[in-house]
């Protein structure tokens, strides 16, 4: 087959490159490298804030848009997967649409159903958009809440959800939050996310001396991901415990760069409002590095996982966070069997081969 991928959030187009063309296929990958992160590409499609950068921008899409012809599938990481303004995104969709066969759109993350439903609705407990029956109206919900509802960016969502082939969840939430929408359903389905294990990653046996977090922060996304919270209680326990802890922040620096400060630790903060562990998550666990964050049950099930438990689930507050950082620290002996469930859990459900092929099978399911 001939895949193209537009866009890319995480790393999870350039994976999923990886391991359909391991598996024969030809793939390219279209994005602007997830902005600062620099993710590896085929079409370089960045765009820099500036005159001429938005002049060099136009031109290389312009240009692009021939190579973009011609492909068995075309996926797309959101509706919204130039960096245009929404009222020129439909006329680039209906022509990926005119010279393509099949159009598949992900559900990686912000949109307009993710917005609005978990809204109205809220089929989870909690989402970046509620706690419960409660609305949240903080500054970054309410930022991104508007950007989606009721906009431009509505329409582009509406138009490409409603007129794609398929529609790709990637993690559990936002599978049940398609799946609460009436007209979507029938036309989607769940694959995990697609991570590229790394090479002769073993465990150490014996606990450290001082238990090494780390948190990343992306700007603009703080407060909105819970790591302003995360982050208060990691820094709690290590002045509770200063000779026990030991806590290395990455403030938006390049994908490399945050790969190697990761590298050193025994756990991720990551994703306070979220069931799932994410790519960033994911990508810690395949190195044996623990996740705190969201390990909800429906995880679990969605993966039809019953053995493995490796992810220190935190409720989305303060007190939950404070509470299974301590005892983290209180009980290091545990750090060696999360850390090897860490690395079985991913290389049992994300592992980029076996991802990929799932995604092999629907697209041959939906061109025949």
């Amino acid at each position: 087959m001939r895949i193209l991928l537009l866009g890319d959030y995480s790393n999870v187009h350039a994976t999923l490159a990886e391991g359909l063309k391991a598996l024969g296929h030809e793939c390219v990958v279209a994005s602007d490298g997830d902005h600062w992160k620099d993710y590896p590409r085929d079409i370089d499609l960045r765009r820099e804030l500036s005159l001429r950068g938005n002049m060099s921008f136009l031109w290389r899409l312009m240009k692009s848009l021939p190579a973009m012809k011609g492909f068995d599938i075309v996926q797309l990481i959101n509706p919204m997967f130039l960096e245009l303004k929404a009222e020129r995104i439909a006329p680039f969709y209906r022509y990926l649409r005119k010279h393509n066969r099949k159009i598949v759109m992900g559900a990686f993350g912000m949109d307009y159903y993710w917005a609005d439903v978990n809204t109205r609705i809220r089929p989870l407990r909690y989402s970046d958009f509620n706690i419960g029956d409660t609305v949240r109206m903080d500054e970054p919900a309410e930022l991104f809440r508007n950007e989606w509802v009721g906009t431009p960016k509505e329409d582009v969502c509406r138009l490409v959800a409603n007129d794609c082939d398929w529609i790709v969840a990637g993690l559990q939430e936002y599978w049940a939050t398609y799946d609460s929408v009436p007209e979507l359903k029938g036309k989607m389905s769940y694959i995990p996310f697609p991570i590229r294990m790394p090479e002769g990653r073993e465990v150490d046996g014996k606990p450290s001396d001082r238990v090494r977090l780390f948190v990343g922060l992306s700007k603009g996304r703080i407060a909105y991901k819970g790591l302003d919270i995360m982050l208060a209680a990691a820094k709690a326990v290590q002045e509770k415990y200063p000779e026990r802890v030991e806590l290395k922040i990455a403030d938006s620096v390049p994908f490399a760069q945050y790969q190697r400060m990761m590298d050193e630790s025994d756990a991720i903060l990551d994703q306070l409002y979220s069931y799932t562990p994410a790519m960033n998550s994911l990508l810690a666990m395949s190195k044996g590095i623990i996740d705190i964050g969201g390990g909800e049950p429906e995880n679990y099930e969605i993966l039809g996982e019953t053995e493995l438990r490796p992810i220190i689930n935190v409720e989305p507050n303060y007190d939950s966070c404070y509470h299974e950082i301590e005892q983290l620290v209180l009980h290091p002996e545990r750090i060696p069997e999360l850390k090897r469930q860490s690395i079985e859990y991913v290389h049992r459900h994300h592992d980029y081969i076996k991802v990929a092929r799932q995604y092999e099978s629907l697209y041959e399911c939906l061109l025949r």
